[in-house]
């Protein structure tokens, strides 16, 4: 190997195994790290280039702070860093999702860890609310977008299959946006795509469980979800609960938490679902299934880059995945918020944790412990009430 590159990967490797370990608090702070790392203290790119690469993984599905990670070593070390990068930012936190999977499984019954996830579920879905608002301030540049928004998440209150919903909302974006105003009739074709669509969000039978369903799940959600991490709870959801039935909203939710609480990205939760469902291997079997696409998508969009980015169309399409992608994500926190809020304490911790996210800039993790604990002293308080 070129003693250049074989510098370049050493780099590339030590970087991305130290971020992949420490990260915490979802894409947004992952990609600051990468921008503060690659930009300003390593120099390996300049400003306009990590901003067009920023632009460019939002054009396509999978983990937005995964797929930087992947463009960032590969511009460093070649297609080794491609690998390399990408690999060392997953695993890290992959072993420590699987650890939480482990816990979960064998101690999860027993009523002091149920107390601690009834105070960390609550805080979960004030996080979900932060990020909403948040991605929403850039995600909705226009009217159009923001009744997208609103129309996909009442549309998938209602039932409709979320990928229907996801790229029917950018097609209306893009009707509306080639000048012909049909807002209204373009949302409501969105329901017989969704009926038609094969992955239809009416309640099958449960499927019996196997490694190559699993696999095709988990590679079929990374393929297409387009949008923050907590998209991904709409996709779990209608696969793993309604689709397949092996999983409750419960248990999802669960995933979400255990993806929140160890580093790396949030999509790691499909480690977790698959030691769920199926043991150490199906939990990897999970992980390669649902990060596959990202490699892929990295390297085919390294050469295809300079034409997209061209592409005013591409542009307006982004726009109108972003405006329903949050529309996915506040149909799925109502929806979640019905299983974690189940009282009056739960409510107010939610309602608190939403106040001092907005209010202070707080790593995540410590929101989540501190919740976890709040929730442990007021079950264990209960009892001697």
């Amino acid at each position: 190997m070129n003693p250049k590159i074989f510098k370049n990967l050493k780099e590339v490797t030590l970087l991305f195994l130290k971020l992949g370990s420490f990260s915490f608090g979802g894409p947004a702070v992952y990609i600051s790290l990468m921008h503060h790392e690659t930009v300003k203290r390593r120099k390996w790119i300049d400003e306009q280039r990590f901003l067009d690469l920023v632009g460019a993984t939002n054009l396509i599905p999978g983990p937005n702070a995964t797929e930087m990670a992947i463009h960032l070593g590969l511009i460093r070390a070649g297609w080794p860093g491609l690998f390399a990068s990408g690999t060392l930012f997953i695993l890290p936190g992959m072993l420590a999702t699987l650890l939480v999977a482990w816990a979960y499984v064998n101690y999860g019954s027993i009523p002091e860890v149920g107390w601690i996830l009834y105070g960390v579920k609550p805080v979960v879905i004030g996080i979900i609310v932060e990020a909403i608002w948040s991605l929403g301030q850039k995600g909705f540049k226009s009217l159009t977008t923001a009744i997208v928004g609103i129309g996909v998440a009442l549309l998938y209150l209602l039932g409709l299959n979320e990928i229907a919903l996801l790229f029917g909302g950018a097609i209306v974006v893009l009707i509306i946006y080639s000048g012909k105003r049909l807002l209204m009739g373009g949302l409501f074709t969105l329901i017989p795509i969704s009926i038609i669509s094969p992955f239809s969000f009416i309640k099958t039978p449960i499927v019996p469980f196997s490694q190559q369903m699993l696999f095709l799940s988990f590679l079929k959600i990374g393929s297409v979800l387009f949008g923050s991490g907590y998209v991904l709870l709409a996709f779990l959801r209608s696969e793993f609960v309604i689709r397949l039935g092996w999983l409750t909203n419960q248990q999802i939710l669960d995933s979400i938490v255990a993806g929140q609480i160890t580093p790396g990205p949030v999509f790691s939760s499909a480690t977790f679902i698959g030691y769920l469902v199926g043991g150490w291997s199906s939990a990897l079997i999970a992980t390669l299934g649902i990060f596959l696409p990202s490699f892929i998508f990295v390297g085919l969009l390294s050469r295809i880059l300079p034409f997209v980015r061209k592409s005013s169309w591409a542009g307006v399409f982004l726009d109108g995945v972003n405006a329903s992608s949050l529309g996915l994500m506040a149909g799925v926190t109502v929806q979640l918020g019905k299983t974690a809020l189940i009282d009056i304490f739960t409510a107010i911790l939610s309602l608190v944790s939403i106040l001092i996210i907005f209010r202070y800039r707080i790593n995540f993790i410590w929101l989540i412990i501190g919740g976890g604990t709040i929730g442990a002293i007021y079950k264990l308080i209960s009892l001697y009430i």
